[in-house]
């Protein structure tokens, strides 16, 4: 009886602080809008999101508000006036503050939106990650967050090819500024990434794929700011190891080749499945120009075909274990999660716009219904935390290991208790399932 009293009473905190939360965070968005029907209609599209709708697009997000037409969210979308980049920057900011934690990671990861025809801004047969294959299709690239808190989304851009770039009556159609030209998604990664740390964000770790491993301007923009990073690359890539240049490639086939490796057994994280165990080698090549700093090269091994191997740079301070560089290897899959949820959830993709302003301004509303979500399991995670010394059954929360931002007060009954659970060696945390996101 006293753990359903409990459990009620929890429930009933949770709807009061889903109430509170969401009307203050559309208060603070309706500043970026300069009329009030712009507000209320910015209002009405975030909690249509929220809500429960089939499709979340402009026709279903109008008839869940009660409407005739589809209007009004049209012209929020494409034509009203509002800032979707001050916006873009509320989201940035309170996802940080939510999920902020002393080994937090920016990870930087694309995404692809498939599409019919060809009008859509930015849209071609290109490869979808999404896909696993080459789809007609707008790719978007993204900036991360993640820690033992949970992750979201910080910020978006639309990638633009080149033979859309080169044809200036087809971007003035899809409503592209003249402003706007072909940049590489590693370039559009590292505006990302500079903008955010410009902010005020501070994270460990950047990690991300090869695509912007393997770029030596993204890596060299970090490195300048002392920021470190674990980044994928193929096994094109190339390193100096003393006087002489080796692609990645050799360097796996020698350690391949040679059986008396030092290799590490060692977790990446908690999966679904258990502990992400790979064995794992640290290969130093030529320091940088940076004192107190290393270069090398990390390689994760699998455990059930030695020949698959996959290779990272590094960036780090010296002295850095590697077990730390092993978990921000394996931080990455979390983009992956707010790609799954958000599309699955919030309807990232599910747009019906064609237009560049369009894209950005519907992306970043789901980001910004996103980053209330990671709010509010920010705010659960801290109840359970404290409920589970109670004999509540935790949530398993797949990130390598809390913080000293995880360790709330614990109860004096079992202070030992919580730090184990919550810094343990077992790689394991705790979180709540998602907040409901009904909102009625």
């Amino acid at each position: 009886m006293l753990n359903g009293l409990l459990t009620l009473e929890h429930l009933r905190e949770q709807v009061r602080d889903w109430e509170a939360e969401l009307s203050s965070w559309v208060a603070e968005l309706g500043r970026y809008a300069k009329r009030a029907e712009a507000r209320e209609r910015l209002g009405a599209y975030l909690r249509g999101l929220l809500g429960e709708i089939g499709r979340r697009n402009s026709w279903q997000l109008a008839e869940h508000q009660g409407d005739a037409h589809p209007w009004g969210f049209q012209h929020l979308i494409n034509r009203a006036r509002w800032d979707e980049d001050g916006v873009r920057d509320a989201v940035r900011q309170r996802v940080y503050q939510a999920l902020h934690d002393e080994d937090g990671v920016l990870i930087v990861d694309e995404t692809g939106f498939l599409k019919k025809g060809r009008h859509s801004a930015g849209v071609k047969r290109q490869y979808s990650g999404t896909a696993g294959r080459i789809e007609n299709c707008q790719i978007g690239v993204f900036l991360g967050y993640a820690s033992c808190w949970g992750q979201g989304l910080i910020d978006r851009a639309l990638f633009l090819p080149r033979d859309w770039a080169a044809d200036r009556e087809r971007c003035r159609q899809a409503g592209i500024p003249d402003e706007v030209t072909h940049r590489p998604k590693t370039a559009l990664a590292r505006e990302m990434l500079l903008r955010a740390l410009d902010s005020g964000v501070t994270a460990r770790w950047v990690t991300g794929d090869a695509v912007y491993g393997e770029s030596f301007p993204l890596r060299w923009a970090l490195e300048e700011r002392g920021q470190g990073y674990v980044m994928a690359v193929s096994r094109k890539a190339s390193v100096w190891q003393g006087a002489e240049q080796r692609k990645v490639g050799d360097l796996l086939e020698a350690l391949q080749a040679n059986a008396d490796t030092g290799w590490t057994r060692l977790s990446a994280g908690a999966g679904s499945q258990g502990p992400r165990e790979y064995d794992w080698v640290y290969l130093p090549v030529n320091p940088g120009p940076f004192e107190g700093w290393r270069r090398g090269v990390l390689v994760r091994r699998s455990l059930d075909d030695a020949r698959e191997m996959t290779a990272y740079f590094t960036f780090a301070p010296c002295g850095t274990a590697l077990e730390d560089l092993v978990l921000a290897a394996g931080a990455r899959w979390n983009i992956e999660r707010c790609f799954q949820e958000s599309k699955s959830q919030l309807g990232l993709d599910q747009y019906e716009v064609r237009t560049w302003t369009g894209w950005h301004r519907h992306i970043t509303l789901v980001m910004a219904a996103y980053a209330l979500l990671v709010t509010l399991r920010r705010h659960q995670l801290k109840k359970n935390l404290l409920l589970s010394l109670g004999g509540q059954a935790p949530w398993c929360f797949p990130w390598p290991r809390c913080g000293d931002g995880c360790a709330l007060p614990p109860l004096p009954s079992d202070e030992e208790g919580l730090r184990t659970r919550c810094n343990g060696s077992t790689g394991v945390g705790f979180i709540s399932a998602s907040p409901s996101i009904t909102t009625g």
